[in-house]
């Protein structure tokens, strides 16, 4: 038996809701997991977890590339990481859930790579701190290569919010890892360029 009776379309009020609840079940997901690990690595491992971080120029360092975003040094680390992640993120994935996965594994690929290639030796790097600023990169550069008002109007909520970051790009801070922010912002614009490109921009 078929029903060919024509199907009421959703709601846009229905289907903002459903988009919100979506955006909201993957960062608060996220965000879960990054705390769960640290509290983890923090009352039962004693802080071993962090020896998992990018070791430059290392092969073991090369395979934790896609590890190190999840691991941070202590919850201090990870509290001042947790609400430019969620959003920045939720920024990113207002047009589409997609468009955040592709900048956070960019920039989680690039940022890891260019700690790999051009790091301190005998340094450990870890934190979601690339993947934050490839997601501030690709809110700035997205406005450049699509030309939207839209686009336009979030990289102007990104600046005023998280333009201060930037910052973070220049060296000579103990304890912060200036190449993961430059490798990550560069993994940032590389994804929005790529995703202008699948959609057709000029």
């Amino acid at each position: 038996m078929y029903d060919i009776s024509p199907t009421r379309p959703e709601h846009p009020v229905t289907r903002a809701s459903r988009h919100l609840g979506r955006h909201a079940a993957l960062l608060v997901t996220i965000v879960v997991i990054l705390w769960f690990l640290e509290f983890l690595d923090q009352l039962i491992f004693r802080g071993s977890l962090d020896g998992f971080g990018i070791r430059p120029r290392t092969w073991s360092g090369l395979g934790q590339i896609l590890i190190a975003p999840w691991l941070h040094v202590g919850f201090g680390h990870l509290a001042a990481n947790t609400v430019p992640l969620v959003v920045l993120g939720w920024l990113v994935m207002l047009r589409r859930t997609r468009d955040f996965v592709v900048v956070a594994l960019v920039s989680a690929l690039v940022s890891g790579l260019g700690i790999w290639l051009f790091g301190g030796a005998h340094t450990i790097h870890l934190g979601a701190s690339g993947v934050i600023f490839g997601l501030l990169g690709a809110l700035l550069a997205r406005a450049y290569f699509e030309r939207s008002w839209a686009a336009l109007g979030l990289a102007i909520v990104a600046g005023l919010l998280y333009g201060g970051m930037l910052w973070g790009l220049l060296p000579g801070a103990p304890g912060v890892s200036w190449l993961g922010h430059f490798f990550g912002l560069l993994g940032g614009v590389l994804a929005a360029r790529l995703l202008a490109d699948e959609n057709g921009a000029r």
